[in-house]
């Protein structure tokens, strides 16, 4: 028998820890990830979201995920679902990301 919170994920997840710049209309915040796949990201936020909320994303992906080198990339993603932390005083937020572009090195 299948459990009902099945995973549903098409992509890989990889439970990393990596710098990303969170950017929502006027809110912009420099956070991290707990983990990402090239669907979707798990970020922690100082600011509360509501799903359907539209974000630019701008990280690194690691050699983990891009299977080469490190690149730098801007995600245009969307919230999916928002967890409050009231003890770490922050909101994890679930992201489907839409679109990436690669950017270039500076």
């Amino acid at each position: 028998m299948a459990d009902a919170k099945s995973d549903r994920r098409a992509k890989r997840r990889y439970p990393l820890s990596v710098p990303v710049s969170v950017k929502s209309g006027s809110i912009e915040e420099a956070t991290e990830t707990r983990d990402l796949s090239t669907g979707g990201v798990f970020v922690y936020t100082n600011s509360p979201m509501q799903a359907g909320t539209e974000l630019e994303l701008v990280l690194v992906l690691p050699p983990e995920v891009t299977f080469t080198e490190k690149r730098w990339v801007c995600c245009q993603a969307s919230v999916v679902r928002v967890e409050e932390n009231s003890q770490a005083g922050n909101f994890g937020v679930a992201a489907v990301i839409k679109r990436f572009d690669v950017l270039p090195e500076i």
